[in-house]
Order: structure tokens, then sequence, then C-alpha cells
């Protein structure tokens, strides 16, 4: 299994101090092709730093953070867009839906934006939403649809085309339990077939989708499982 993502003694320090707040410490990680991994823990841990770091929307104090070989600090801010365009998808907690598209035009902008064709990435597009279940809702603007199906929009947009590394916030948190199974079925299915994907989320029915389970606490990694003994650590106070 190669590795597609790779934190490397990994540190990420906000302020200085008395205002200092070191939301990761010397975090190592790993996510390798096929993988899904989940990362769980209390608010404040440090998940979502590992996301915004392993998406290159953000950069470490130290250490460093690779995709697919390549260490993100030497691309520029150019360089990390186009990744995130080509072949990293990121599924954020608030969507970041551009209000004056409709679903398909958000979904297929990255592509867009990456010089595909319209045509070919409107259907790309409207074949993703299919996959999360709102294919009749491509033509639909954001402020028109509910929170959940707002959330199935920014899924889509996170696995459309192809995805090296699939990054997801939360991605079920607006939805009922049985869409959020089919929508962990489907980022299953997307690492089944070679992506690498890390799922954030605070549940262990969730986390049962992973291949493993990192447990972070105070910006440290405390713990690390197979999925299958992820209530017994969260019960004996991993969380």
């Amino acid at each position: 299994m190669s590795s597609v993502l790779h934190l490397n003694v990994v540190s990420r320090v906000h302020g200085e101090g008395a205002t200092e707040v070191r939301a990761l410490r010397d975090v190592s990680f790993r996510a390798g092709s096929g993988e899904l991994v989940a990362v769980m823990g209390p608010s404040g841990s440090g998940k979502s730093t590992l996301l915004t770091l392993a998406g290159g929307l953000d950069a470490p104090t130290s250490g460093t953070v690779s995709v697919e070989g390549v260490d993100l600090a030497t691309l520029g801010n150019a360089g990390r867009a186009r990744m995130r365009r080509t072949s990293v998808g990121y599924v954020f907690q608030d969507f970041n839906l551009i209000p004056a598209l409709t679903a398909v035009e958000n979904v297929a902008l990255p592509m867009e934006l990456d010089g595909v064709r319209s045509r070919t990435a409107r259907a790309a597009a409207r074949q993703a939403l299919d996959e999360v279940g709102i294919g009749d809702l491509a033509d639909r603007f954001p402020d028109h649809m509910s929170g959940g199906q707002q959330q199935r929009v920014a899924i889509a947009r996170a696995v459309v085309g192809d995805r090296r590394l699939i990054l997801a916030d939360e991605p079920t948190g607006a939805l009922d339990s049985e869409t959020g199974e089919d929508i962990l079925r489907l980022l299953r299915a997307r690492c089944d077939a070679g992506a690498a994907g890390v799922l954030v989320t605070h549940e262990a029915r969730h986390a049962a989708w992973a291949d493993r389970v990192v447990f972070l606490r105070d910006g440290v990694v405390v713990d690390e499982t197979g999925s299958d003994r992820a209530d017994v650590l969260l019960d004996s106070g991993a969380r």
C-alpha cells in the first residue's frame, strides 16, 4: 500500500506568548492508497487542523506534509490550489458552496477551473450528484436546498473526478442516519477503488467504516487501532 498522505512530525502553533495555542504537537500520520482512516477525539483536539494541513489550506509551524511524495511547502499557493482542484477532495463542515452557482455548477467548478471542458465536467458532476442521491436537484441553488442537501452537494464536489485523497470533516453531520450510511458507503467505495481517505468523526459507528482509527487529544496522537476496537477505546477514556 503506497502512502498518499504523510504528516511527518508536524506541529501547528497559533499565536505566541500568552496567547499561544498548540493545535498539533509533533504528529506523524499516514493514509495509504485504498485506505480509509478515521480521526477521533474531543473538540479542540486538533482533528480539523490536521485536515486543513493535509489539504494544503494551512501550513505547519514545523514538520512536513506530503501528498503522493510531494512536500506541500514546495508547491507555492498556485501549486497547492491546483492540487486541490485535481487530486484532493475536501468536505468542509460548513459546506463552502458558492450561492450564485447551482449544485451541478458547484460540483463541476474545480474541474472547469483546471481546464476540463464544461460539458465533460458537468456530466461528471451530475454523476457524482446521482451517487449522493440528489441528481434531481442538480439545477437548484444552495439557498433553495436544505442543510442535508447542501452537505451532499459538498460531498459530490469532493469525490468528483480522479481524487487520490479525500478529506472529510464530519461529512454526515447534517444528514439522517440512513443517508449518512449511504455517504460513508460511497467514501468506502472510493477508497476501495484506490483513493486514500481521512474521515474526522465523533461517531464510533461511522469510524467502523474505516481501516484504522487514530485518536487525538490536546494535539497529540494518543492511540491508534483497528476500527473494530473504537468503541472499547472510547469507553476507556481515549476520547
